[in-house]
C-alpha cells in the first residue's frame, strides 16, 4: 500500500516553507502562524507519532493557533498603520 502525502513529514514541511513565502509576500503574522503549525506537524509526523489524517490536521489547527496567538502577545496589536507628526523635526524647540 502506497504511503499517503499526510504521512510523510517533508510534505508538511513543504507546505510550512511555501506558506512562510506566502507570508513575504502578503505580511500580516497570519500565514506565519500556518507555517509554524506545518512545521510543528511535520515533527510530529517524523517522529512517527500519528498517521491519522484528521488527528494531523487537529494538531496542525491547534499548533497554529498557538503560534498565531504567541506570535500576537510578542509583535503586539498593530492599532494603526498612520503615524500623525503634531511638529516638524525642523521646527526650533
Amino acid at each position: 500500500m502506497p504511503e499517503q502525502i499526510w504521512t510523510v513529514w517533508w510534505a508538511w514541511v513543504v507546505l510550512g516553507f511555501l506558506l512562510g513565502i506566502l507570508e513575504i509576500i502578503a505580511p500580516g503574522y497570519i500565514f506565519l502562524g500556518f507555517a509554524i503549525g506545518a512545521v510543528l506537524t511535520a515533527v510530529v509526523a517524523a517522529l512517527g507519532l500519528t498517521t491519522s489524517l484528521p488527528l494531523l490536521l487537529l494538531i496542525f489547527a491547534v499548533a497554529s493557533v498557538v503560534a498565531w496567538l504567541v506570535l500576537r502577545k510578542v509583535m503586539g496589536v498593530r492599532e494603526g498603520q498612520v503615524k500623525i507628526w503634531d511638529r516638524d523635526i525642523n521646527d526650533s524647540p
